[in-house]
């Protein structure tokens, strides 16, 4: 999945995506603003109004400038522009897109409560929210899905496919419906599903019956970081803990350094680059760094999570159990169009503490697990605290 791929509509799939958390990340506003690593909600819109056009960003604001100019679309004709820039992560949303972009980091969405992975090719459930509409049809985790209103999914990136369960190209709302095509074993049927506007709570927290803490991260929106730092302090003193971020799209990059900072005295986070420019993000100190630790990944595993695997793998203090993770690993920025849409462009790449690259790679875990992949990062925890 990585790399550029034959089915990437640059508008389509970087809009459903990023407005599922896919791919939201702070960077996209830090990088305009100056504000990281403390970058949030507000930031992301301001920095959108006061960025100033670099690289590709000016031709696709001179397009759009020369359209509304002529009387027509400078949305589209940005569209035109960001497809001709070959960034595969590049987009542009209007007023109203961009507003539910944000919505998004505060962890509220359209969609039907389903999570998505590829695998061989295919596209498998990943997790079902409780109480979702994909929940009360009866889907479950490790059904395939093979089309979305009757258009085959296999073979397409897990980007557009979210992009088709959200109705995004086709502008659908909470309240439309989608037929979802699924297979389960031996049994095929086809489900009809009505989206609805949904929240959840980024991190949950349980313990197992050998006593290790369990604290999942489900995406880093807004006051996750703290959420699991209050996870770790609150946690037994002899309980070891396993970093669940499987099938975490990412989100707040402030928030996943602030996650960092629940686990390490400091000390570098990562580092990346806008048009050139090195910048650094660090963890606070004061972090618990004795606890016995297991980052979880998987192959839904990205960007903001995928930083925060990286730091807590580079620096020797988690140990990370489970599949490689997605391969995201740019950075985007923002500019105000003439119409108030706002174009979305990659400005650079972000790299863990020893310098590696995670965009197009993800990050090869320590242990690989799959099936039994808790069990094992379980089984981890108590070899790292004995």
């Amino acid at each position: 999945m990585s790399g550029r791929d034959p089915f990437c509509r640059p508008r389509s799939v970087r809009r459903g995506a990023a407005l599922t958390l896919v791919f939201a990340s702070v960077l996209v506003a830090g990088a305009a603003t100056g504000s990281l690593p403390g970058a949030d909600r507000g930031d992301a819109a301001d920095g959108a109004a006061q960025a100033a056009p670099v690289g590709h960003h000016a031709e696709v604001a001179r397009a759009a400038e020369e359209a509304a100019a002529h009387g027509a679309s400078p949305l589209e004709a940005a569209e035109r522009a960001v497809s001709r820039s070959g960034d595969r992560w590049g987009a542009v949303y209007s007023r109203g897109e961009y507003e539910e972009f944000e919505a998004t980091l505060d962890g509220a969405y359209t969609g039907v409560g389903l999570w998505a992975r590829e695998r061989d090719g295919r596209i498998e459930v990943s997790r079902v929210g409780s109480g979702t509409p994909a929940d009360e049809a009866g889907i479950r985790p490790g059904d395939r899905l093979r089309s979305v209103d009757g258009e085959k999914v296999d073979g397409r990136p897990v980007t557009e496919v979210v992009s088709l369960l959200r109705g995004d190209r086709a502008g659908k709302a909470a309240g439309s419906t989608v037929r979802l095509g699924l297979e389960r074993g031996s049994r095929s049927w086809s489900e009809t599903v009505r989206r609805a506007r949904l929240s959840r709570d980024p991190v949950t927290v349980r313990s197992l019956a050998s006593g290790v803490t369990v604290v999942q991260v489900s995406a880093f929106t807004k006051g996750s970081g703290e959420k699991v730092g209050a996870a770790v302090r609150e946690a037994p003193k002899e309980s070891g803990i396993v970093l669940d971020l499987r099938g975490n799209p990412g989100g707040l990059v402030a928030e996943a350094v602030t996650a960092a900072s629940a686990f390490l005295d400091g000390g570098l986070v990562a580092t990346y680059d806008v048009a050139g420019e090195q910048r650094a993000l660090h963890a606070e100190p004061g972090g618990d760094t004795r606890r016995p630790l297991v980052a979880l990944v998987d192959g839904g595993t990205m960007s903001a999570a995928e930083l925060l695997t990286g730091a807590l793998q580079d620096r020797g203090r988690a140990v990370v159990v489970g599949s490689r993770t997605f391969g995201k690993g740019s950075v985007q920025m923002p500019t105000e169009l003439p119409d108030g849409s706002v174009a979305e462009l990659t400005v650079g790449h972000y790299r863990t503490p020893s310098g590696r690259g995670v965009d197009g790679h993800g990050i090869t875990p320590d242990l690989e697990a799959d099936g039994r992949a808790l069990e094992r990062a379980e089984t981890v925890v108590g070899g790292l605290g004995r």
